[in-house]
């Protein structure tokens, strides 16, 4: 009888402790929205120091929504509506996550918040992204990222929007599989996060280095980087974070085929899902689970599974999940015997897949483009808008004094003004055509039909991945070499990266036998040091194809950059090619001869780019011998700095 007794004070007490704590939230709610309301704070941190531990509560968040619309508070609407479409987005209510989001900007537009207008396009770039949509991802989040940049010392809110932006737009170079170029924009992401002590943000970004590790075959480098991700989501006690973090460790094991270990994290891992409604890791954890149990002979749990989680792919647009989860459930029915409905699914595998590959980056392709054009235009017109301007007011500020001065000074500023624009036009003409001619000489027609070529044999053969891969290089290529074509100098290292790309791409043609090394002196900051744009490919295409193309193996070419004085940058192409005596032989032997003009073109560019400088440049061109075999050719370049 006393045992009952005390049990029901027991839960009498319990419920009062869990009022108390109850309404001793609310009144902290209550007292946090009146003051905002009040005093208005328009930064983003400073409406978030007060509701960062209600921003997770949807019915808190409408309380302060409803208040600050109430109060004409435009950045306190802002944030609840992208409070409230975080929710969403967590329950992938995708679509009524970005309405929110979309919303929380035109707010943040009105309230003329520069923070709250970027955290709203990049929440509306992820809900993109999460729903496997890469263009308006990359839209959104590269919107972001220009707002972000154009802010003048920015604030810590501003600082973390750039990473977020780097690392979504990392998270879409891994929808295109780019994995090394998704690692450099993680890293980027990382040192912001390093650097503000941000332990989500860096759970985050060591979770997608982690997979991009895992996505190029390398399980113990990915399995280390999801530990360091769990470890912090520990440490900051994020459910979410852990639910991730077991997916995707419980996925390494699984690959590594060390089932025993796998099961009970994938388990708990979609155990975690359900109980968060993350529908994005509920298919996955189904669909992991499935895998695990089509390797453990449990077809019968597998398939049901696996149907679970196709369904859930279907209902919320999970293109890759479904494609995943359908691939497994084509393999479960030919286990079955039953080929036809092994067919019907493996077929509607590869088409969603081809078309998440194909959509993806023709997209990505097409923005490269159309950013590149729009943006184009958009500067010149912008220049000949100010230049119109800054006339203007130069002639009315000094209308007066022309006036008055015309008669004695027009004659001599007239002649000067004849002389200055001849000296200049023809200055600009001889850039100009050089300019033109550099563009000619790296835009070769042959060079564009045999690399276009080669990588249609890539798609013929079905080798998406070499298809991908040297698309994505190649389309870089064209864009860097239009960007350099309008520049007459650049950075060297923009220049050793384009010089990567053409080595790259050309190498399809020499069935990749080239082994390329570029080595550069630790002492040159290769971001501030300037040379002229697309100045050494000239000399790697002679090193190519009069070098190397006639030799039958070992073919290499080094790249040495060194700085032995101040006044000089010196840049060495060697290759260990047959010669230039014996490349004379066989061009003479050609029926066909092509004068080539890329050398020539060069020397005019770097007489024009050392007009700048005290000093000129010197370029030297020896062969190479060992005893009396020739052993290759060594171009020696010292540009002045």
């Amino acid at each position: 009888m006393s045992l009952k007794i005390s049990y029901r004070y027991f839960v009498i007490l319990l419920v009062f402790l869990v009022n108390q704590i109850s309404n001793t939230q609310n009144l902290e709610l209550n007292n946090a929205i009146d003051y905002l309301n009040k005093n208005k704070p328009s930064t983003y941190s400073g409406i978030d120091s007060l509701l960062k531990p209600f921003q997770r509560d949807s019915l808190k968040m409408k309380l302060f929504l409803e208040a600050s619309k109430l109060n004409s508070y435009d950045e306190g609407t802002s944030y609840a509506l992208n409070a409230i479409g975080v929710i969403n987005r967590n329950l992938s209510n995708y679509n009524k996550s970005i309405a929110l989001h979309e919303e929380a900007k035109s707010y943040a537009d009105k309230a003329n918040s520069n923070e709250l207008r970027i955290v709203s396009l990049n929440m509306i770039g992820v809900a993109y992204r999460r729903m496997d949509v890469i263009k308006s991802a990359l839209d959104y989040h590269t919107q972001a990222l220009k707002i972000a940049y154009e802010v003048n010392n920015p604030s810590p809110t501003v600082s973390y929007n750039i990473a977020v932006s780097q690392n979504s737009i990392g998270n879409i170079y891994l929808a295109l599989k780019q994995y090394d170029i998704a690692i450099i924009q993680f890293k980027k992401s990382l040192k912001i996060e390093e650097k503000a002590n941000n332990k989500l943000g860096l759970a985050i970004n060591y979770h997608n280095i982690g997979y991009a590790e895992e996505g190029k075959g390398n399980l113990d480098v990915a399995l280390a980087n999801y530990e360091k991700s769990l470890s912090y989501n520990e440490s900051i006690n994020s459910d979410i974070g852990r639910m991730i973090c077991f997916n995707s460790i419980g996925g390494i094991y699984l690959k590594k085929e060390d089932y025993n270990k796998a099961e009970p994290i994938i388990r708990d891992a979609l155990k975690k899902a359900l109980a968060l409604k993350d529908q994005f890791y509920i298919a996955s954890s189904y669909i992991s689970l499935g895998q695990l149990e089509i390797e453990l002979n449990q077809i019968l749990e597998a398939e049901d599974h696996l149907k679970k989680g196709l369904e859930v792919s279907k209902t919320y647009k999970l293109k890759s999940s479904e494609a995943a989860s359908s691939s497994l459930l084509s393999e479960i029915y030919q286990k079955k015997g039953n080929y036809k409905a092994a067919l019907d699914y493996y077929q509607d595998a590869v088409d969603i897949e081809n078309t998440i590959l194909t959509e993806q980056n023709l997209q990505y392709v097409n923005d490269i483009v159309i950013q590149y054009e729009n943006e184009n235009k958009n500067n010149q017109i912008k220049a000949l808008a100010s230049e119109n301007e800054k006339v203007r007011q130069r002639l009315e500020r000094n209308k007066s004094i022309f006036w008055y001065s015309i008669l004695a000074l027009g004659l001599i500023l007239t002649t000067m003004l004849i002389i200055n624009r001849t000296r200049t036009l023809k200055q600009d003409k001889q850039i100009l055509t050089l300019e033109q001619d550099m563009l000619r000489s790296q835009m070769n027609p042959h060079f564009i039909f045999n690399s276009l070529n080669s990588i249609k044999l890539y798609i013929i053969n079905n080798e998406k991945e070499n298809a991908v891969y040297y698309l994505n290089k190649f389309s870089k290529l064209i864009r860097k070499i239009l960007i350099a074509s309008k520049e007459k100098e650049t950075s060297l290292q923009d220049e050793l990266e384009t010089m990567q790309l053409y080595m790259n791409i050309e190498n399809i043609r020499f069935d990749n036998e080239i082994d390329f090394k570029i080595n550069v002196d630790d002492s040159i900051n290769t971001g501030v040091t300037k040379v002229p744009s697309l100045i050494l490919q000239p000399f790697l295409e002679n090193a190519l194809w009069h070098g190397l193309f006639s030799k039958t193996d070992d073919k290499k070419i080094d790249l040495n950059v060194s700085k032995n004085t101040s006044d000089y940058i010196t840049v060495e192409i060697i290759d260990n090619g047959i010669g230039r005596i014996a490349s004379k032989k066989i061009r003479d032997n050609k029926k066909l001869k092509r004068k080539s003009v890329g050398i020539d073109i060069t020397k005019a560019r770097l007489a024009n780019f050392s007009k700048a400088f005290d000093n000129s440049y010197t370029l030297n061109i020896d062969d190479l011998y060992e005893g009396n075999t020739p052993t290759g050719t060594r171009v020696t370049l010292n540009i002045p700095v």
